[in-house]
């Protein structure tokens, strides 16, 4: 079996401070076999990783869009940030990938999609996250593996982890599979979540990364 996390960030994130060094040290530590780095518009975190990674990374981005977040999986290209909902996930669709809604009911966040949006990417979407780590309200999970099940998608649990003290709490163990898009949807019918959930204070550690970001940018 085959422990993965569908859902983590690095330093390229402006909410992580994660160095790839110590994440690929740290999935090892945890057992991870299969991580998906979904960092915010960029793939450059996962591009990286997967250089110095012994394990596998699905190349993945967090996409702001018109609407808030989506995730997709196994990118090839960025997907631009401020396309229509509709757009951005024909835009995954497009090269092949996966389209995954992240955290949808976490009215906490500021980049939670719209209910209107979620009605737009719901036909174009291959897995929701039915447990995200980082969710303060279990009701919000609650209401998306309810969801889940009704739009027949895949239900997924992920750590959404923004610190190394994240990685490895959250994951699913599922089948080996062949490092494809649809032999990991296969995989996903067999998964057994493992769930724990973080606490509050890690929203701080990003809010710190957010300043120290901004900090670095404005240095001459």
């Amino acid at each position: 079996m085959l422990r993965l996390d569908l859902h983590l960030h690095t330093c390229h994130s402006p909410d992580s401070l994660t160095s790839l060094e110590a994440l690929a040290r740290r999935c090892l530590t945890m057992g991870l076999g299969c991580v998906a780095v979904t960092d915010h518009n960029t793939l450059q975190g996962a591009l990286s990783l997967r250089e110095v990674a012994s394990f596998k990374v699905i190349i993945g981005e967090e996409i702001r869009t018109s609407g808030g977040d989506i995730i997709g999986l196994f990118l090839v290209q960025p997907v631009p940030r401020g396309l229509t909902p509709g757009e951005a996930a024909l835009a995954v669709k497009g090269q092949g990938g996966l389209v995954s809604v992240p955290h949808p009911f976490d009215t906490l966040r500021s980049s939670v999609i719209s209910p209107r949006a979620l009605e737009e990417v719901l036909p174009y979407a291959d897995m929701m996250e039915t447990f995200n780590a980082r969710n303060t309200n279990p009701m919000h999970d609650r209401q998306a593996a309810e969801l889940a099940a009704q739009r027949h998608l895949h239900g997924v649990a992920v750590s959404d982890a923004h610190t190394l003290g994240e990685v490895g709490r959250t994951y699913m163990e599922v089948p080996e599979y062949d490092g494809t898009p649809q032999g990991l949807l296969a995989a996903l019918r067999e998964a057994t979540p493992f769930c724990r959930r973080s606490s509050r204070l890690v929203h701080l550690a990003s809010t710190y990364a957010k300043l120290n970001h901004r900090l670095l940018r404005r240095r001459p």
